[in-house]
């Protein structure tokens, strides 16, 4: 085998070293929750509905694949993505495939027309609306996460606290909601959770990750 043959069969096998990572489901979705925020092992595994041994063996895959990085704190061992342009390599996968994978539009559609009154609400239109105060936005993903990157003037109320903190919502003002993309579900359940209390309530499609690479403005806040 000549040096030429041996340079390309030994650059791409470096190459599939990343789509090898990706290519499982569980992985994926522990990618995304970390482009969301850095989380520990175990909030990992409770966010993925995986055990604790399970989420380590895929983040040593994801590790080795230089796509997060780990510390260890006394006893926990936290994990982030290892550069932003995972995230933007995450979005990029994902926009792919609902562009050339008929099953992902197919499993969306089936999954929000089943959730009766799920208005999704455009993000020019929500630009537009907030700028004159006719709508409030909540972030209902973890603090943890709204401290990380959140859309300006959203006001943090995680799902489990949503019930407890309505009464200080206005009534007056449609709630949009958003969380984590378009496929999350904590701002589904936000969105039903608010109509069934009367009030008008919409959800956002756009995670912070969108947002950030549609080049609108993302807040930070120390935890």
């Amino acid at each position: 085998m000549n040096s030429n043959r041996l340079f390309k069969d030994a650059i791409y096998q470096q190459l599939a070293r990343i789509g090898h990572a990706v290519s499982n489901a569980k992985r994926f979705e522990l990618l995304d929750l970390l482009c969301q925020g850095s989380r520990t092992v175990e909030v990992l595994a409770r966010e993925g509905n995986a055990s604790v041994a399970n989420t380590s063996q895929h983040l040593r895959v994801l590790r080795n694949a230089g796509l997060v990085e780990s510390q260890k704190k006394g006893l926990h061992i936290t994990y982030r993505i290892s550069d932003p342009a995972v995230s933007e390599f995450l979005r990029s996968v994902r926009l792919f495939a609902e562009n050339r994978l008929a099953e992902v539009e197919r499993i969306a559609r089936h999954f929000f027309e089943s959730h009766t009154g799920l208005e999704a609400v455009d993000r020019e239109e929500l630009v537009s609306r907030t700028r004159r105060g006719g709508v409030t936005i909540i972030d209902v993903r973890p603090t943890e996460e709204y401290q990380a990157g959140h859309i300006p003037g959203a006001i943090s109320i995680p799902l489990k606290q949503l019930q407890s903190r309505m009464a200080a919502l206005p009534r007056s003002k449609k709630i949009v909601a958003y969380c984590r993309g378009p496929y999350c579900v904590l701002s589904v359940e936000a969105v039903e959770l608010l109509r069934a209390n009367g009030f008008r309530a919409a959800r956002l499609e756009d995670g912070v990750q969108d947002w950030r690479a549609l080049g609108y403005a993302v807040a930070v806040e120390d935890p």
